[in-house]
């Protein structure tokens, strides 16, 4: 198997084309990227820029650069000696625009008779071997299966711009109106609300656009692969990143699939892992690189902040927050709302095979989701999880008690279809409620609120760092790693910033009170959570704060809501946005930046260095070389400037770095990283700490990959308040190292700190002379 020594993310559009990337593989090979990774290529629904909602497996998307372009990307790769990482979608695909997918229109023409029936997820059963389609409007809803806005057209039926197809022999006759057609159809039209307790058919999370197909049946996973088996039957495509594996009926059954059509070739999956969670010993590399992400935030965040920071969120809400509680909350209000249609299901999976199901089991499977400790299980592995769940559910419900008891032989039994239903759900449910929800209405320190991370753990230290990447090195040494991709919450520089806050709990306190005053008074810690995201994205313009602002707020789903916004509400977060731009307000958010802009600068660069040093495969996403200030999406897709990323990859390849210089400096730091990684591998082949000595030891974090040293360092406002670095060394073999970084040379032995990291918070050592 061929495998990585670093990648570089492209998100590929019909602005940013396959053939365009091929025209960036050049300034990426000399960057020292060794593989490029590509967002979702195969055709996906009309006008998306993200290519997760794909329509067609047999074919790459025309408005992306169609098979030419891949061809094209190929080729020039194979030039350069770089490999084609690509992203695929193995769970779901779009069905907003049903004319465009042919599996789905088919099943909408032919119900149950479809040769497509069996690769959607459907329970037929739920009404009456029909396919609910929640895509009604309220003005629309006419009741009595009546809708508005219904017209023929054909041979299709029209609801507003949502083309349907007319079964056969069902069309109108004599004085037949439209809903008189629409009463004879496999798919019944509804309002949109009805999906959150009546959708028959399995989704990406609580996306009704999105349906899950079932690729446990091997002849859905060949349809769905025909065009990703080409790629490997041709030799265009080297290895592969799989999108929520966590969906699928059977992840490791599905990863050996995938294995037999790509001959064993490199496979990430994009799983979440809460802490201390293992990933299971599947065919694939590793994980996607979040758990990588999180440790790195947290060994650079100042622990001695916690209990000042707690005092200040406990102060904003009137009471101490319980993470736990709170999720534990969220999750539950997941599960009763939008995703209760999923909820529903399961008990009539119960139901189905047990006729003595108590009354209660909606309600106790609910429960249990909502206590499910990690994303799912992988019966027989995992089966603690689920007693871990009934355990927590007795000290929230314990009126379910006998009921939770009953269900958790039936959940802990691979061969019932309900557990096996059962994995497939608690994900979704961690995922929105955790993810979409918890992480906007948590504002202690919101650089910790990161996906894959758990919030409540707020710091590690140094010690347990390396202790993980020596677990790390031994069990998933070709593991992806990563600090912002198109998923992420706030960019790593962001958040880079947003950590200088665990340095002077006291400044940021004091900034916050002067700004509350601006702010919606019945929502304080959202406040918190609003003014770190303009703190930490500073300077950002009025446009993206705002839609940062409504997106954070709606997530958060306590003040307003997309589906029922408060519309007095977010005009007083368009005011607290104002005024953090305007007048008093920036010129207080501008000095605490100015003051906190040295830490910032030392945890950009270490944080990335981090990254890239560590073991495993480090993912550089597009444009974050130079700088990554960017909010939630779709901010984070912002397109790139590359003539300044040419521009600055030019002077680093030439100039020594200084940390004055922070995007020269970073971009220096990627370039030798990943070259050193790519033209002199044997230098990154173990990991062992290497541990500073002296008065300052603890702001130093370093280790050794193999004969190439990477060197940090932690809480960098802290060691400055402290004088610097005085005489603490870090101890380093004999002989002559070069300083990639700075372009110096140092003698091995006792190395002063103070010289080694004299222009730079970092350093990257290796051998001189070879």
């Amino acid at each position: 198997m061929r495998v990585p020594t670093s990648t570089y993310r492209l998100q590929i559009t019909a602005d940013q084309t396959l053939d365009d990337a091929a025209g960036r593989l050049e300034a990426l090979h000399d960057l020292g990227v060794d593989w490029v990774y590509l967002s979702p290529i195969l055709d996906a629904e009309p006008g998306s820029s993200h290519g997760y909602d794909v329509i067609g497996h047999d074919r790459i998307d025309p408005s992306r650069g169609g098979a030419e372009g891949l061809a094209a990307l190929s080729a020039e790769a194979r030039r350069l000696g770089m490999g084609v990482l690509v992203d695929i979608v193995p769970n779901h695909v779009g069905v907003a625009t049903p004319q465009q997918n042919a599996w789905w229109w088919d099943v909408l023409r032919l119900g149950r008779e479809s040769p497509h029936a069996d690769a959607f997820d459907v329970d037929w059963a739920q009404h009456d071997g029909r396919i609910l389609l929640p895509i009604v409007g309220d003005d629309d809803d006419l009741g009595d299966g009546r809708v508005g806005h219904v017209a023929i057209d054909g041979d299709v039926l029209r609801y507003w711009d949502t083309a349907l197809p007319i079964a056969p022999g069902t069309g109108p006759t004599g004085d037949d109106d439209a809903d008189a057609v629409l009463a004879r159809q496999h798919y019944v039209l509804g309002n949109w609300r009805r999906g959150d307790d009546e959708l028959a058919y399995r989704r990406f999370f609580a996306v009704t656009t999105l349906a899950a197909i079932r690729v446990e049946d091997r002849a859905v996973f060949d349809a769905s692969h025909v065009e990703i088996r080409r790629w490997f039957d041709e030799g265009l495509v080297d290895g592969l990143r799989v999108d929520h594996p966590d969906g699928l009926r059977d992840p490791e059954g599905y990863l050996r699939d995938l294995a037999d059509l790509t001959s064993g070739a490199y496979v990430l999956v994009e799983k979440i892992l809460e802490p201390g969670e293992e990933l299971p010993a599947w065919p694939t590399a590793g994980t996607t690189g979040y758990d990588a992400l999180g440790l790195v935030d947290r060994v650079l965040t100042d622990p001695t902040a916690e209990q000042a920071l707690d005092a200040i969120e406990t102060r904003l809400r009137g009471l101490p927050l319980d993470w736990h509680a709170l999720i534990h909350r969220t999750k539950r209000g997941i599960a009763d709302s939008i995703l209760h249609a999923e909820v529903l299901r399961l008990e009539r999976e119960v139901r189905a095979a047990h006729d003595d199901a108590p009354a209660d089991t909606a309600d106790a499977i609910a429960e249990l989701l909502a206590c499910f400790p990690v994303y799912r299980s992988y019966l027989p592995q995992g089966a603690e999880h689920l007693h871990h769940a009934a355990e927590a559910s007795a000290h929230w419900r314990p009126d379910l008690s006998e009921t939770v008891a009953w269900l958790l032989p039936i959940l802990l039994d691979p061969a019932e279809d309900a557990a096996r239903r059962f994995q497939q759900t608690s994900g979704m449910v961690m995922a929105k409620g955790v993810e979409d929800t918890a992480f906007y209405r948590y504002g202690r320190l919101t650089s910790l609120n990161e996906v894959g991370g758990d919030p409540s753990v707020f710091s590690i230290a140094p010690v347990d760092f390396h202790v993980a990447m020596e677990r790390r090195q031994e069990r998933w040494p070709h593991a992806m790693t990563t600090l912002s991709t198109h998923d992420t919450k706030r960019g790593e520089d962001v958040r880079a910033r947003i950590s200088t806050i665990a340095e002077v709990p006291q400044e940021w306190e004091a900034l916050l009170e002067r700004m509350l005053p601006h702010a919606p008074q019945h929502d304080r810690p959202f406040t918190s959570l609003l003014l770190q995201a303009v703190v930490g994205a500073w300077p950002a313009s009025r446009e993206r704060l705002l839609a940062y602002a409504e997106k954070a707020s709606r997530e958060a789903d306590s003040r307003t809501h997309w589906t029922s916004p408060d519309a007095a509400y977010e005009e007083g977060l368009v005011a607290f946005v104002d005024a953090c731009l305007e007048g008093e307000g920036r010129a207080a958010i501008q000095a605490f930046v100015d003051a906190v802009e040295p830490g910032w600068r030392a945890n950009v660069l270490a944080a990335k260095l981090l990254a890239l040093a560590m073991p495993g495969v480090p993912d550089v996403y597009q444009g974050s070389e130079v700088r990554e200030l960017s909010l939630v999406d779709p901010d984070n897709r912002r397109p790139v400037d590359w003539a300044e990323a040419d521009a600055l990859r030019e002077r680093a390849a030439t100039e020594p770095a200084h940390v004055d210089d922070l995007e020269h400096a970073k971009v220096r730091v990627v370039r030798e990283t990943l070259r050193l990684r790519r033209d002199r591998p044997e230098l990154v082949s173990s990991y062992a700490a290497v541990l500073a000595r002296g008065a300052a030891a603890h702001h130093a974090l370093a280790f050794d990959r193999g004969g190439a040293i990477a060197v940090v360092t932690r809480l960098p406002l802290g060691l400055a308040r402290r004088g610097g670095w005085g005489d603490t060394v870090l101890p380093v073999p004999e002989g002559r190292w070069v300083d990639l970084l700075s372009g110096r040379e140092v003698d091995g032995g006792s190395v002063r700190l103070a010289d080694l990291l004299r222009d730079l918070p970092v350093a990257l050592l290796a051998p001189a002379g070879r």
